[in-house]
C-alpha cells in the first residue's frame, strides 16, 4: 500500500522518512518511553535508523504495519509523537503509539487515534483494533479508553519488554463502537445469568 496522509485539527500524520531519524531518536531517549513500550534500551540512533527506513516502510510496501509520524502544525512543525497499526490477524490490527515528553498532556495522541483507527475500519481495513499496554501505564490506557476502547482484561506475561515478561491489559475497538459499520458480520456472546455454584461431588465411601 502506498503511504497515505491524514490530517486533524492540529496534527499531520504522515509516514515517517530518513529526515525524521533524528527526531525519533531523540524523543526515544525518554526514560518514560523506554519504560513501557517496547523500544529497545539503551535507544540507539541506528534503533531509529532501522524502525524509520526498514520497519516503516517496508510495512507499508508489505501491507503488515502502517506508521504514522505526527507533525504538530499550529506549532514548530515539529515531529511530536508515533503511531501505527501493525496487523495481527484476519481483518485485526494492533495499535501501539507513543508521545514524545515535551508534547503530552495536550490531547494530540487522542486525535491521533482517533484519526487512524477511524482510517483503519474505513480503508485498511479491518474489524477489530487491540490495544495492549503494560499494566501500570495509566497515560496510555487513559488514551485507549477517551478513544472508546472497552478493557477487556489482563493478559499475563502478555509483553516482552527488554527480556521480562510483563502482564499487560488489553482492550478492544470495533468499528460499531465509533458509529462506523463492520465488514465481518459480528454475534455477541450470550452469557447468562450467574446461579448458585455447583455442589462438590459426594466423597466416597
Amino acid at each position: 500500500m502506498e503511504p497515505i496522509t491524514l490530517t486533524t485539527p492540529r496534527l499531520i500524520l504522515r509516514a515517517l522518512t530518513a529526515a525524521d531519524v533524528d527526531a525519533v531518536y531523540r524523543a526515544c531517549q525518554d526514560h518514560e518511553i523506554q519504560r513501557w513500550t517496547t523500544v529497545p534500551s539503551p535507544y540507539r540512533r541506528t534503533d531509529a535508523e532501522h524502525f524509520v527506513n526498514r520497519v516503516c516502510a517496508e510495512g507499508w510496501q508489505q501491507g503488515t504495519e502502517f506508521a504514522f509520524g505526527a507533525v504538530d502544525t499550529v506549532g514548530h512543525g515539529a515531529l511530536v509523537a508515533a503511531i501505527g497499526l501493525s496487523m495481527r490477524a484476519t481483518r485485526t490490527a494492533e495499535l501501539g503509539f507513543w508521545t514524545a515528553a515535551e508534547y503530552r498532556g495536550r490531547g494530540l495522541m487522542t486525535e491521533a487515534v482517533e484519526a487512524v483507527t477511524s482510517w483503519g475500519f474505513t480503508q485498511a481495513p479491518v474489524d477489530r483494533i487491540v490495544w495492549r499496554a503494560e499494566v501500570g501505564n495509566l497515560a496510555s490506557r487513559a488514551t485507549a479508553l477517551r478513544t472508546g476502547f472497552t478493557l477487556e482484561g489482563i493478559e499475563r506475561a502478555g509483553i516482552l519488554n527488554n527480556g521480562v515478561r510483563r502482564d499487560c491489559w488489553v482492550a478492544g475497538l470495533l468499528p460499531t463502537d465509533i458509529g462506523l459499520p463492520s465488514t465481518d458480520a459480528y454475534v455477541p456472546a450470550r452469557v447468562p445469568p450467574a446461579g448458585p455454584a455447583p455442589a462438590p461431588p459426594a466423597e466416597p465411601r
